[in-house]
């Protein structure tokens, strides 16, 4: 008897498992363009050149006109504002000037005393071995103030250098520094030097310079000049001073800064900055 072939069951098309996600091929990350790489290197080179970029300012003469520009280095008139350093640098060089006068004496210091008030027993009174024990009168002090005492503080030149420097970038930004070409007196008169501190007032904008009466302004010498200083000295709210002697404590009293001789003068603070040890 023939036997009937078997048939072939047909195959059941596979089930996609339920909750699997169909992951679509990574593409390429597309390549940098020539603009978007110039861009990016412009962006980056932005900051370096702002900083490199130096500021100008007005230069006045003694009458009041103006005489001219001049670029300002970054390193005296570009500096941030930082409150904490100037502090510690003003506080410090304010101790070292400090003069320590007041000194109380010891009882072993005080003269007298070398005789026994009275005898130890006896007398009904407290006992006493000198009248000049620190409970009686015309006596020694304790725990007074002694002269012994050392309130100097140490400043590093780094940082008295960057305090400088982040005073004049403040006075610079608050329109506090004026720079004049010279000053040109023949002989010392205080109505000249008066005359033109108005005129640098009016030209400046600043009125307050020629109105201040207490602490106006330091005018800042180039050089010594004997006229300039006696010419100023009678006016009470100013002070003269060589630029290669300004500091912070003297900037931070006066409010103005009068820069005579601009060229030089910051040429010298430069130079201050750049001297090693």
């Amino acid at each position: 008897m023939a036997t009937e072939p078997k048939k072939v069951a047909a195959k059941k098309p596979v089930e996609k498992a339920k909750g699997v996600k169909k992951v679509a091929p990574k593409k390429a990350a597309p390549v940098a363009t020539e603009a978007v790489v110039t861009k990016t290197a412009t962006r980056a080179t932005a900051p370096e050149a702002a900083a490199t970029t130096m500021a100008e300012a007005t230069v006045y003469s003694m009458a009041g006109g103006k005489s001219g520009t001049i670029a300002l280095p970054t390193e005296l008139f570009g500096v941030k504002w930082n409150a904490d350093l100037v502090h510690q640098v003003v506080t410090g060089m304010q101790a070292n000037a400090r003069l320590v006068t007041a000194h109380t004496k010891f009882r072993g210091e005080v003269s007298g005393g070398g005789k026994k008030p009275w005898k130890q027993k006896g007398t009904g009174r407290a006992r006493h071995g000198s009248s000049r024990s620190p409970i009686w009168k015309g006596g020694g002090v304790t725990h007074g103030p002694r002269a012994e005492k050392v309130y100097a503080v140490k400043i590093n030149r780094k940082m008295r250098m960057a305090a400088l420097a982040t005073v004049l970038s403040r006075k610079l930004k608050d329109g506090e520094v004026i720079f004049v070409d010279s000053f040109a007196f023949s002989a010392p008169k205080t109505k000249d030097a008066v005359m033109a501190l108005g005129a640098l007032a009016k030209a400046s904008g600043q009125g307050a310079l020629a109105s201040k009466r207490k602490n106006a302004a330091i005018i800042a010498l180039a050089t010594k000049d004997a006229n300039i200083e006696k010419s100023f000295r009678n006016i009470g709210s100013l002070m003269t001073e060589e630029v290669r002697n300004l500091n912070p404590v003297d900037l931070m009293t006066k409010k103005y800064l009068v820069i005579e001789k601009p060229t030089e003068s910051l040429a010298m603070l430069s130079a201050r900055f750049g001297k090693k040890g």
